[in-house]
């Protein structure tokens, strides 16, 4: 996706990147101080200004894949309650509130701190779990690197509260990358932790009411506080971030602990995609900072790729012009036309941390769902919650399992694709809002057809099989500006039967074969004639 015409000029002026100075890589159960943001000038071809970044290109790998996995993974999914938990906990009445005094303590004694270290992973394998995400069509993968919990899951030299010195003791990020690198996947890392200053507020009250009343939870504890206790020599509030006033705007020392864990991680892993979950950028308010970690992030990229940039930043809520500094991130949301620049839809089956009991999503919503947003230049990345031992639930592995069958027939039509000049037709058409149907699951029907191209390959991707065995493509008519040419072949992916059809000027008119390649979702591999391309 090229910048704008005529910016490259005005992007050669932009302010210089400030550079992080040298500090510390000693591990320690101490706080790590953090070394000060030195200004130290550009070192690449990105500098830390929006303009800067308008020259980055989406790199074809990101383009080509169109769907992702992602392991929404914290110990927030060892109480198997669902979202937020660890925020929740601390609301006086809520559901999670209820939980926590039920199954592990009131907050004053028993907090998220003390959640952190009874989870342990015991059963997590990732290379089996990558193998699984690989058979059901993921080109890349995520693991989440940190919540707004605060929590690092790697091994982190800022963030003493991580997964290799508490809980699991083991590098999550790095053992997930490992597998995923050996698999042939790409690998993204998403960043949460920048919340945290604002989220754990709510760790810092204590009971309205009730024989707990006015007893402070433990968002306020200090490392003295520990004395005897499993976490001795941690101090909590590396952990909550809340040495400050409820309402007050993160400090200075917040925003470079912040940036010294992302740029370690980055240094560490390096990562194909980062996921920043912020509006437009994180701690925007008060700092470049995200301005600055990705310059950095290009930068470094470009250097260990010769010259070639492959990273990904995706963050939400962006300007046109932001759209072309980093990759747009639509939660839970798809766009209704063909965006002009690559985009992702996140979502998940379920909630985004595991809850028992839940109805997830089925794989024929989630393929229909993947489908409408690469035709409108998107990709999918999709969160499959992971228990706090590490495992899926049978449900979960039936949903893989059904993915993966319809990938191993249908893949064709979405790997490596380009939109055509239309997304589709069809009467889910005139449902579609600015939130893209996220909130509607019914199944779209046989006259609803998405369209996506590779090369001259044209795919009409059905998402229903006509009662009558006649597929009608309005917009493949004689004579539509959208497919002016002949058709020299009409294929239906999974299937050896030989298709006929006719076409006049109010449709496409294919006669479908008597069994069916699939569940959901036919896909037509539709081809010109000789000298005919479309």
């Amino acid at each position: 996706m090229p910048a704008a015409a005529g910016m490259t000029a005005f992007f050669i002026g932009c302010v210089g990147l400030g550079l992080l100075g040298g500090c510390s890589q000693t591990k320690t159960m101490e706080s790590v101080p953090n070394e000060p943001v030195v200004a130290t000038g550009p070192v690449g071809k990105f500098q830390a200004s929006w303009e800067s970044l308008a020259q980055y290109q989406t790199p074809d790998w990101f383009r080509d894949a169109k769907f992702g996995i992602w392991a929404h993974w914290t110990a927030q999914c060892v109480p198997e309650q669902g979202d937020w938990y660890a925020r929740k906990m601390y609301i006086y009445g809520d559901a999670d509130y209820r939980f926590q005094l039920t199954h592990y303590g009131h907050p004053s004694q028993f907090g998220f701190k003390d959640i952190d270290h009874i989870w342990h992973a015991e059963h997590w394998d990732p290379e089996k779990l990558i193998e699984l995400y690989k058979r059901a069509g993921a080109k890349y993968f995520v693991a989440l690197a940190n919540h707004h919990d605060n929590f690092d899951c790697f091994d982190s030299t800022y963030q003493p509260w991580n997964s290799v010195n508490i809980g699991p003791h083991k590098d999550i990020v790095g053992l997930w990358e490992a597998a995923a690198r050996r698999n042939g996947l790409r690998f993204g890392v998403s960043v949460h932790c920048a919340r945290a200053w604002t989220w754990f507020e709510v760790a810092q009250g204590s009971d309205p009411e009730g024989p707990m009343k006015g007893v402070p939870y433990d968002g306020k504890l200090t490392k003295a506080d520990g004395a005897g206790q499993w976490w001795e020599g941690y101090d909590p509030q590396d952990l909550y971030a809340q040495n400050h006033a409820i309402g007050a705007k993160p400090d200075q020392a917040y925003v470079d602990k912040f940036f010294n864990r992302t740029k370690e991680l980055i240094d560490k892993y390096q990562p194909d995609l980062i996921y920043f979950d912020d509006h437009v950028m994180p701690l925007a308010d008060v700092s470049d900072v995200g301005l600055r970690l990705t310059a950095y992030y290009y930068n470094e990229n470009m250097r260990l790729h010769g010259g070639k940039l492959e990273a990904v930043v995706n963050t939400k809520h962006l300007s046109l012009l932001q759209q072309h500094g980093v990759v747009m991130d639509r939660e839970r949301a798809r766009s209704r036309e063909i965006d002009p620049l690559p985009y992702q839809t996140d979502t998940c089956i379920g909630d985004w941390h595991y809850r028992r009991g839940i109805k997830y999503r089925t794989a024929p919503m989630i393929i229909q769902y993947l489908i409408d947003i690469v035709s409108k230049n998107g990709n999918l990345l999709l969160s499959i919650p992971v228990r706090g031992d590490g495992m899926l639930d049978d449900d979960e592995l039936k949903f893989v399992a059904d993915l993966t069958r319809w990938m191993d027939v249908n893949g064709e039509c979405i790997f490596g694709t380009r939109p055509f000049s239309v997304f589709g037709e069809g009467p889910a058409l005139s449902k579609a809002t600015t939130r893209g149907m996220e909130h509607d699951w019914a199944l779209m029907g046989a006259e609803d057809i998405r369209f996506t191209t590779k090369g001259d390959v044209l795919y009409a991707i059905a998402m229903g099989w006509p009662a009558d065995g006649k597929l009608r493509i309005k917009t493949l008519a004689a004579g539509s500006a959208d497919y002016p040419g002949e058709i020299g072949g009409i294929g239906l992916l999974g299937s050896s039967a030989k298709l006929t059809w006719t076409r006049d000027a109010e449709e496409l008119t294919i006669n479908l074969p008597s069994v069916r390649p699939c569940d959901v979702a036919y896909a037509f591999r539709i081809t010109p004639a000789v000298g005919g391309g479309h």
